[in-house]
């Protein structure tokens, strides 16, 4: 081992160590709350025994190589699969349990749920009127995404970076409380991605939490307010990421420590 590796693993001991497992005491007020969750698909062991919480006024980053566990997480806790033991909670309650979900969580998972024959428009419009949102509301939220100027344009000639704006669209419909997204800023130009930064920090100082999964360290980075790193389907740091970095070390090292250690 290195001594810049030795640097970077002591330094993720102290600041990371007793911050997962399902002992961690959750806040009364957590937007979300997840305790000792475990989902298993047959023998496959998908998520292992996770606990975290998310406070309002947050983004939180939530990080993991390919297969860790993390699209297994949120769809759980949007009510898409069910978990084999523990809980996952929004606003304390299952998300099948909330009245009008749409208007206290929005969610992007897929970047493809949408009919490639309809305009942008109207693949919202019939998205709010399933939800009983005013029809109003789509004109609104299309500005907020900046896609106005292409909204009558059929999803079929959408760019990926156009469809995820039109994801994040239909999930600001509701005019939630809490986002969740699965890798928002792919097929984003530079552009994009520094516009997403922004809506992300300007949502949270709201108010609002956002619980956004990514690949893209170095964005994360400069977005986030806390990290959690998944990998093998355990929850193996939760951290502000003032902490994470508060050595000198980037979090993109910190993260492939962790990474590392779990494959040794």
């Amino acid at each position: 081992m290195t001594a810049d590796a030795a640097a970077t693993r002591a330094m993720v001991d102290g600041q990371l160590r007793g911050k997962s497992g399902s002992m961690h005491v959750l806040p009364d007020n957590a937007v979300v709350s997840v305790q000792g969750l475990t989902k298993r698909y047959d023998d496959v062991l998908a998520v292992d025994d996770i606990t975290f919480s998310l406070e309002a006024g947050t983004v939180t980053g939530f990080l993991g190589p390919n297969g860790a566990g993390k699209t297994t997480t949120l769809r759980v806790l949007l009510g898409l699969a069910e978990p084999t033991s523990g809980e996952a909670l929004v606003f304390g309650r299952r998300y099948r349990e909330l009245d009008q979900p749409a208007r206290r969580v929005g969610a992007v998972l897929e970047s493809n749920d949408f009919d490639p024959g309809r305009s942008g428009r109207d693949h919202l419009r019939a998205l709010g009127i399933a939800a009983e949102i005013p029809p109003s509301r789509v004109d609104e939220v299309l500005e907020l995404v900046e896609l106005a100027a292409n909204a009558h344009r059929r999803v079929r000639t959408y760019s990926l970076g156009m469809r995820q704006r039109l994801g994040l669209a239909a999930a600001l419909l509701g005019d939630p409380e809490l986002l969740v997204l699965d890798e928002p800023a792919n097929g984003l130009d530079p552009v994009g991605v520094h516009w997403l930064r922004s809506f992300l920090r300007n949502f949270a100082e709201g108010g609002r939490t956002v619980l956004v999964s990514s690949h893209l360290l170095a964005e994360v980075a400069q977005s986030v307010d806390q990290v959690m790193i998944i990998n093998g389907g355990r929850l193996v740091a939760t951290a502000p990421l003032d902490e994470v970095t508060g050595s000198g070390q980037t979090l993109e090292e910190v993260y492939l420590s962790l990474i590392a250690r779990g494959a040794s």
